[in-house]
């Protein structure tokens, strides 16, 4: 039996490992705020930092499993990422999206992209 990893689409594939890893980065960035003299008032910078390299690498697994289009389905993942978290922050928060959150939208499908356009590039097929 496969597992659901190997049996997904590409974009799926890319969405775990995103969310995973910021799952991590966010564990240790918690761990950095708790056991050192860190501010909280740098935080934003660490939180933009691990969005964007888990979104770098979701994509660069995206596109290294599509093979082919890897700017299509890394930004797809950067896309399907960005709706992960307003659908999240409106259901679980209240927050209503706004106008800046278009930003945040093009900056996902940029950095989805160009992991997915390295990792079609580096494949091995």
């Amino acid at each position: 039996m496969k597992s659901l990893a190997a049996s997904s689409s590409p974009i799926v594939t890319g969405m775990l490992a995103t969310v995973g890893l910021v799952l991590i980065g966010s564990l240790l960035t918690s761990l950095m705020l708790h056991f050192s003299s860190m501010s909280e008032f740098s935080l934003s910078y660490f939180t933009y930092t691990v969005n964007g390299i888990s979104l770098l690498i979701g994509g660069f697994i995206s596109g290294r499993k599509g093979g082919h289009k890897g700017w299509y389905f890394g930004g797809l993942t950067g896309i399907a990422y960005f709706a992960l978290l307003v659908f999240i922050g409106f259901l679980a928060f209240d927050v209503t999206p706004h106008l800046n959150a278009l930003l945040y939208l093009a900056f996902a499908f940029i950095v989805g992209a160009i992991g997915g356009i390295f990792g079609v590039n580096l494949s091995n097929k």
